[in-house]
């Protein structure tokens, strides 16, 4: 009987209990007040007929330069660029009395009167202008700008040059030392 008895007091209790269920949402607890401010909720119909009047609008223009794929280069040349060093590990004989010495120079590709010129600088100094002819070999090097020095055959020389632009080559000639190798 005590166990009965206290089933029955533990159901009462439970029953006279004040327990409060929610009419709707979560968001009906907040009235007309929502956390971003006094708006009023939109509605689903509201929300669905802003998104149907978005679709027909084109994207607004953004103030400043505009980028196209036919401005493509432009940009690129723009953008500052180390310019390519070349390593010449034995003097070149430029002219009959020139000889550019051993060293490192930053060459620069120029086209002028549809000619073509390798500029070799060492510091801000122009220590050299070659004439160069254009061609449409890479010479397999993986990147845009390039210069290297290659042999070529008959002990001639070969400085490769390509940059975005155009890609060059300029055919030299070692210089003799003066040294005989009979001493």
């Amino acid at each position: 009987m005590k166990k009965f008895f206290g089933l029955i007091l533990s159901i009462a209790i439970i029953l006279s209990s004040q327990t409060a269920f929610a009419d709707g949402d979560l968001w009906d607890n907040y009235g007309d007040q929502n956390f971003y401010g006094a708006e009023k909720a939109v509605s689903d119909e509201d929300f669905d007929k802003a998104i149907e009047s978005k679709k027909g609008n084109k994207p607004k223009k953004m103030k400043g330069e505009s980028y196209q794929e036919s401005n493509e280069t432009e940009v690129i040349n723009q953008i500052p660029k180390e310019l390519p060093v070349i390593c010449i590990s034995t003097p070149l004989q430029i002219t009959d009395k020139a000889v550019l010495p051993v060293g490192h120079y930053q060459v620069v590709g120029e086209k002028r009167n549809n000619k073509i010129y390798l500029k070799l600088y060492q510091a801000h100094y122009l220590m050299a202008e070659l004439e160069a002819t254009e061609t449409f070999d890479d010479y397999g090097e993986p990147e845009i700008h390039f210069v290297k020095l290659i042999t070529d055959k008959d002990n001639k020389l070969k400085i490769i040059y390509g940059s975005i632009d155009f890609n060059a080559y300029a055919t030299v000639t070692p210089a003799q030392t003066g040294l005989d190798s009979n001493e």
